[in-house]
């Protein structure tokens, strides 16, 4: 394989919903680029893109798989990306290390979800968009409808290059507006046989060359001009006119497809290989610093690593874009978010399962390699005296968590180390181990996502786990002011233990003023503040500790311990065992014994008078609250809506998103345990949503009676 300079180099990801066909696309692309020699099909678990063993029993992507192909001299690096909406990790990784986003559209449904959430990302990252309208050969395909639609949600920059002559099993034929002419197949498709366009045809194909060609001139000075004296340009021009409206995302071409009859497929292959922008011409990526970093082959050599592959039979399979430089063979490089050294053994094109060999790659380009010592997903390497680290790629927050345990305890070492090293895979993978909750947590972007991890646990590595719904994380905390007191006193033999604690708690908030004085059933206490100390906890909230003990009742010595014995409490909160937050704590008096007083029995004095005073001052269990964003068809906004009243949500507003409903509202964490799989089950898979953290609320009365209850019952059985 011959070595291909950054100008030569063009890097696309291959997007769209789960069952729009991009596998089977994917695999027209190589047979038609002539890397394998026949073409494999999903129901026939013989495909370069879906290769892992959960894929095929799943039939479905799970991870992006990384493919080229050399088209007239042109390397075009792609990567097909999973539909899925819960394994979104996958496309939005591809997204960021490619230039190109190619959206397949099934031509039976038209943008669905998943075609939308690409869309939004690719807005994000302001990458250039060509769709691709698959499946023309399906009964339900109504091609000028779809059209509608899409110009309805994507507006006049959707621009058709090519049109079907007709739908359904009947598809071979099709109108290209760009080259005016008509592409017809026979049943095996492959290359097309070119004609003239017939009459019957003319009007329609000229009235969408005519709109082509004013989109194409709009993107160049020059090119506006002549359209202007002449109205029409030369097919070169309007090539060109294309690819400067794809970079700034002035025009959004359309074409047509039957990925499984590879019908269509070497004319988008031409496209992707004359028009789409080369990685030389899209804008530089920054590094951490701010720094813009050019893909200049005669740069400093630096790799990011976006991608990790566990294969059987080879291990680690690293996946890599050249950012600056040339990567070759032995070079040695440095990890800058590791510190480790690591020297880089044969270097790979990929094509899906299959590695080429190659003795070079220029900044731009994509590739892998295997066997490295310590590279992880997101790490960067540099040549020696190089300072680059690059971290671009921004995940969404998880939509989904389940408790994790092994089966059997004497693998839970294992299972923590297969569960961190498919963190690697999948970024969106989240592992928290928590030590509020004693749960090992796995976060993720779905149940499909969550059930994918316990599918390859058992039958990859061989260990049985069980999910459980998560805990909660509630917080504790006060509503009044209360008081107690507390003496420890233990003799048994020798020194004793001898600590007695007075103190006074009240809920605290931001710049509250120190208390002067406080009155309990008549009495005044009054204050006189000698020390005060603010703890940020690290669960939220705010611990102020107080020291307002006059005549030396208590030693200073003492305090230290006192407030140990408060946070003992705040880490496992009276009512339910969750974390207290925002409280202000008062030490006013107490009493100390000359030779039993220590800062154990001041510990224990404090523990006690605390969790006392803070029974008696209207303490309240709070839940977290999170902001929900739901896309929705507008068909189903009732059920969605009346579903989310049902789980105690707050509805915010509504609002109307490329063709689709945008429901906002708060809704607290328990209530979004099992969301996915019920608005999944309620849309038929047609709505996504987004998740975050928003607040801690007070939670209903009712509720907060059936929660110490509970706790009180776990705690018996404890005790048991």
């Amino acid at each position: 394989m011959r070595v291909y300079q950054t100008n030569e180099i063009k890097n696309i990801a291959l997007l769209g919903s789960a069952g729009s066909g991009k596998t089977t696309l994917a695999e027209s692309m190589l047979y038609e680029a002539g890397i394998i020699k026949r073409r494999g099909s999903v129901a026939a678990k013989n495909t370069v893109s879906d290769y892992f063993p959960v894929e095929l029993e799943y039939g479905y992507s799970v991870f992006p798989t990384v493919f080229h192909v050399e088209w007239n001299s042109k390397k075009l690096n792609i990567i097909d990306c999973p539909g899925a909406d819960d394994f979104v990790g996958g496309a939005i990784t591809s997204m960021n290390v490619t230039d190109q986003a190619v959206i397949v559209i099934n031509g039976q449904y038209g943008p669905e979800v998943g075609t939308q959430n690409c869309f939004r990302y690719t807005e994000k990252l302001k990458k250039p968009v060509i769709f691709l309208v698959n499946q023309l050969d399906s009964d339900k395909c109504d091609f000028d409808n779809l059209m509608n639609t899409m110009r309805e949600i994507y507006g006049p920059k959707c621009v058709q290059i090519q049109y079907p002559v007709q739908t359904g099993p009947d598809f071979h034929e099709i109108i290209d507006v760009l080259i005016m002419k008509k592409l017809s197949w026979t049943a095996e498709g492959g290359a097309p046989k070119r004609e003239d366009i017939p009459a019957e045809e003319m009007d329609r194909a000229m009235e969408l060359h005519k709109a082509l060609v004013e989109a194409a001139a709009e993107n160049d000075e020059a090119l506006m001009e002549k359209f202007f004296e002449s109205e029409t340009l030369t097919e070169d021009e309007m090539r060109e006119g294309i690819r400067k409206g794809l970079i700034t995302r002035s025009i959004f071409p359309v074409f047509c497809v039957c990925g499984q009859k590879d019908m269509g497929v070497q004319r988008l292959m031409e496209f992707l290989g004359n028009v789409v922008p080369f990685v030389s011409e899209m804008p530089k990526v920054h590094n951490t610093r701010g720094e813009e970093v050019a893909p200049d082959s005669n740069g400093p050599e630096s790799l990011y690593f976006f991608k990790t592959g566990m294969e059987p039979h080879i291990g680690e399979v690293s996946y890599f874009k050249v950012m600056s430089g040339t990567v070759k063979p032995g070079d040695d490089l440095a990890n800058a978010d590791r510190g480790s050294k690591e020297r880089m053994g044969q270097i790979y094109a990929s094509a899906g399962a299959n590695r080429i060999p190659v003795d070079q790659l220029n900044a731009g380009d994509i590739g892998c390699t295997v066997k490295l010592k310590d590279v992880k997903t997101g790490n960067t390497l540099n040549a020696k005296e190089v300072e680059q680290r690059f971290d671009f790629i921004k995940y969404p927050n998880s939509k989904y968590s389940r408790a994790v345990k092994a089966v059997n305890a004497a693998d839970t070492e294992k299972m923590m180390a297969a569960l961190l090293k498919m963190r690697q895979e999948d970024p969106t993978w989240v592992i928290e181990q928590s030590k509020e909750l004693r749960q090992t947590i796995v976060h993720g972007q779905g149940e499909f996502h969550l059930r994918t991890l316990k599918w390859r646990m058992e039958n990859n590595e061989k260990i049985a786990v069980q999910f459980d719904e998560p805990k909660i994380p509630y917080r504790e905390t006060i509503t009044k002011k209360a008081k107690a007191e507390y003496r420890h006193k233990k003799q048994s033999g020798g020194a004793g233990q001898f600590g007695e604690v007075h103190l006074i708690v009240e809920p605290y908030a931001e710049g509250m003023p120190d208390p002067v004085s406080y009155t309990f059933n008549g009495q005044e206490f009054k204050m006189n503040i000698k020390s005060k100390e603010e703890v940020d906890l690290a669960w939220g909230g705010k611990l102020v500790f107080l020291n307002s003990v006059v005549g030396g009742a208590i030693d200073l010595r003492f305090m230290p311990a006192i407030l140990k014995g408060v946070m003992d409490c705040m880490e496992r909160g009276p009512l339910t065992g969750s974390y207290a937050r925002d409280v202000r704590v008062v030490v006013y008096d107490g009493k100390m014994h000359p030779v039993d007083s220590n800062e154990l029995s001041f510990t224990l004095a404090a523990r006690h008078a605390f969790s006392d005073a803070f029974k008696n001052a209207g303490p309240k269990i709070l839940e977290p609250i999170y902001d929900l964003e739901v896309f929705v068809p507008s068909d189903y906004m009732g059920d969605v809506m009346s579903d989310l009243q049902g789980r105690r949500a707050l509805i915010m507003g509504m609002d109307s998103e490329a063709g689709y409903q945008k429901l906002q509202a708060k809704i607290p964490l328990k209530e979004l345990a099992n969301y996915s799989i019920s608005l999944s089950s309620l849309t038929g898979g047609r709505a996504s949503f987004t998740t975050k953290f928003s607040s801690y609320e007070l939670v209903p009365n009712e509720i907060q009676s059936k929660l110490i209850a509970d706790h009180e019952a776990e705690q018996a059985n404890e005790d048991e």
